[in-house]
């Protein structure tokens, strides 16, 4: 007996949202099987240009029928119920390994397969909300970059906006999955821009939540002190949705306790409103913040934003960090790049955690362990993916012993420092949050050996603090421009309100013409 065909999923895939296609299952007129299939052709037809997927997920489709078969017996469902999305592939997930875009971790590459025995709680969440996982996707080495996947054992991932040019990282697959409507959602994570940097570079909206507001045990980690996991997506209003199955407490992640009491009443979604910013006083990038000029292109781009912005009612504050100290609190600490790496210190006693949470069949167990399976491409010698660890001050103590909770003294001061003032401009300006261009300058090109030139990195990544980017409009090489709210801590809510009250009233997201 062969199974009958499955039918056309009457629904547009290119930029739909999770209401369009909620809505339709509802009615009938499609469903998750077909919505499933759809993308997996998509993906069969895109993904060898894009290389976006690392892995797919050989269950889809089967969860897909099963989510149709308990909806048509009249089963309570979850709020993402019968959704495709994506994950980043070092975020732990049964049945497929964990590479973090290494060829040392992966077996058919030479390397040793890190298999979990359970999910991440946010791949268990996205489980749990009922959705479709098509895949896991594409990232640089050990996620070491904010540019670009250039060096992933599966080779590079294509900015779908501008596939000459930088795409962001190192949620690189995900931002361009999402881009190219191979998925309605995806899971990203940053330790250093990776989740604003590739939704900026491909125009889309990104979620970099409060330090602890999100769990990321089960995934690989940078620093366990600055890493979050956040939802890349192509709406303000389904980042926020994602973000209400994402955000809580979880034991197996204890630093999640400090968001308790913090999710709005009525999830993300509720104070989303196309006059939020009616009255609003948002502060203005400027050399306060961080005294690195906005490129001619850039700055003008800006200027029409701000006009944007106060034709929604947003009273606009130039530049509310001047005279505050805040901008000379950022330190170069690698020689030659423009990054503060303080609180990644720690990666080696983060890694020996996280192996520990594998499970008891675990290729590797230890730090020690990782170490000498990994040592054909030692990540930490010279010209190593995280050579530029080496030059943190306390990073040598815990490299030398990744047993011991390391010191990290000189992070704690720095979110101490940054925090304060932060907090005392806040409360002295009356601001109800910041918007600042997400990048300073147009992208560089694919493989130029670039960066991105941000703002926001690593400022809110050592403090704590949540951001939004939001699509703005397009540089004159075609890459897009975005901006990224800025708040206080736990105020996701009040951020993706702004957001959603800019995207509303201009519209900029476009889809790409894909290749």
């Amino acid at each position: 007996m062969t199974e009958s065909p499955v039918p056309s999923p009457a629904v547009d895939l290119v930029e739909l949202t999770v209401e369009t296609a909620q809505a339709a299952m509802a009615a009938g007129t499609t469903t998750s099987e077909a919505l499933t299939q759809a993308f997996l052709d998509r993906i069969a037809t895109y993904n060898p240009k894009y290389n976006a997927i690392l892995f797919m997920n050989p269950n889809a489709l089967e969860t897909a029928r099963a989510i149709d078969r308990r909806r048509a017996a009249g089963e309570t469902l979850g709020p993402l119920a019968g959704i495709p999305v994506v994950v980043k592939d070092p975020m732990d997930m049964v049945g497929i390994p964990t590479t973090a875009g290494w060829a040392q971790l992966y077996s058919k590459t030479g390397g040793v397969d890190l298999m979990p025995a359970t999910d991440s709680p946010v791949v268990a969440r996205m489980k749990a909300a009922d959705t479709v996982i098509l895949g896991k996707t594409n990232v640089p080495i050990l996620s070491h970059t904010g540019a670009d996947a250039n060096d992933s054992f599966a080779g590079p991932t294509l900015n779908v906006a501008a596939p000459a040019l930088l795409p962001g990282g190192s949620s690189t697959g995900t931002a361009a999955c999402v881009a190219a409507s191979l998925a309605v959602l995806g899971l990203a994570e940053e330790t250093g821009g990776s989740i604003q940097n590739p939704a900026s570079a491909q125009g889309l909206v990104g979620i970099k939540p409060s330090h602890a507001l999100v769990p990321n045990a089960g995934v690989v980690p940078l620093s366990a002190h600055r890493d979050v996991v956040g939802p890349i997506a192509r709406c303000v209003r389904d980042a926020a949705l994602c973000l209400d199955v994402l955000a809580g407490f979880t034991a197996e992640d204890p630093k999640t306790i400090a968001g308790v009491g913090h999710k709005p009443k009525g999830g993300y979604t509720s104070k989303l409103s196309k006059d939020a910013l009616q009255g609003k006083r948002i502060g203005l990038y400027g050399a306060g913040w961080r005294n690195q000029p906005l490129s001619d292109e850039a700055a003008s781009l800006y200027v029409r934003a701000q006009e944007e912005l106060a034709a929604q009612g947003a009273v606009l504050v130039p530049d509310p960090f001047a005279g505050s100290g805040f901008a000379e609190l950022r330190r170069q600490t690698v020689p030659g790049q423009d990054f503060d790496a303080r609180g990644m210190e720690s990666v080696p006693y983060d890694v020996e955690q996280y192996l520990k949470r594998l499970g008891p069949d675990a290729a590797l167990k230890t730090f020690a362990e990782f170490a000498e399976a990994t040592k054909a491409d030692d990540a930490f010698a010279p010209g190593g993916a995280l050579h530029y660890m080496t030059y943190a001050r306390q990073f040598a103590a815990c490299l030398a012993n990744p047993s011991l909770p390391p010191d990290l003294s000189d992070f704690v001061e720095a979110r101490e420092a940054y925090m304060e003032i932060f907090t005392a401009v806040f409360a002295a300006e009356k601001l109800d949050g910041l918007c600042f261009p997400q990048m300073r300058t147009d992208l560089a090109g694919l493989h130029s050996g670039g960066r991105i030139d941000e703002t926001t990195v690593s400022e809110i990544n050592i403090a704590g603090l949540p951001g939004v980017t939001v699509p703005a409009g397009f540089y004159a090489s075609g890459a897009p421009f975005n901006l990224i709210f800025v708040g206080p801590k736990w105020s996701e809510a009040e951020l993706l309100a702004q957001a959603y009250a800019y995207e509303q009233a201009t519209h900029h997201r476009r889809a790409p013409t894909l290749l």
